[in-house]
């Protein structure tokens, strides 16, 4: 990027999403921590059913033809099924849908839940690797880990591309934030419901 290009546009709008999101994402972090979903696979099958739920919620963002129009493979990078897939290898019943889940966002607002679930896949090449160590893998009881088609750091570029290069209004940006915010503490209160319930009561 030249100078010139930075003194126009300060902040690319991805950065400023990293920005907003800082504070719930530091939260979400330590909550996980705190759960120690890496001790024991009982643990780790509790940290899947809040990926599944989380994942489960954004299958209808990422099968928009709105939203696919702006990302031609959204459809493909859903990992709900791969979810899915992980709690029947870790014998753990599908839950239910929790109340409360995002529904009908505006094109923007959708676009920041998919900021945070596409950035996501870039923490689990971290996570797979303390997976292996419960006897786990990318084809057994982590799958939704794994790294996506093409690796994690091509997706993750072109979908930060396609959103910074977007012609976006106020109104909108301001929208885009809030998805990003909400799916922060959308996934934070998943985590804590998944872990509230003991897989005897599920």
């Amino acid at each position: 990027m030249t100078t010139q290009d930075t003194a126009q546009r300060p902040s690319l709008r991805s950065q400023r999403l990293n920005q907003v999101t800082n504070e719930p994402h530091t939260k979400l972090d330590a909550l996980v921590k705190a759960h120690a979903p890496f001790e024991t696979q009982a643990n780790f099958a509790r940290f899947v059913v809040a990926q599944y739920l989380f994942q489960s919620e954004l299958v209808s963002l990422y099968n928009d033809a709105e939203l696919i129009a702006i990302v031609p493979d959204l459809s493909a990078r859903c990992r709900a099924e791969a979810a899915k897939a992980d709690l029947a290898d870790l014998d753990t019943e599908v839950p239910a849908p929790v109340a409360g889940a995002v529904n009908n966002p505006s094109k923007a607002e959708a676009l920041g839940w998919l900021f945070v679930s596409e950035g996501s896949k870039l923490g689990a090449a971290f996570l797979i690797k303390r997976a292996v160590g419960l006897g786990l893998s990318e084809t057994f009881g982590a799958r939704h880990l794994g790294e996506p088609a093409g690796g994690r750091a091509q997706g993750w570029k072109s979908f930060v591309k396609t959103l910074d290069e977007l012609d976006l209004s106020a109104e909108e940006e301001a929208d885009l934030d809030k998805g990003a915010i909400d799916a922060f503490n959308r996934f934070t209160v998943l985590l804590e419901q998944a872990y509230a319930t003991t897989p005897e009561l599920a």
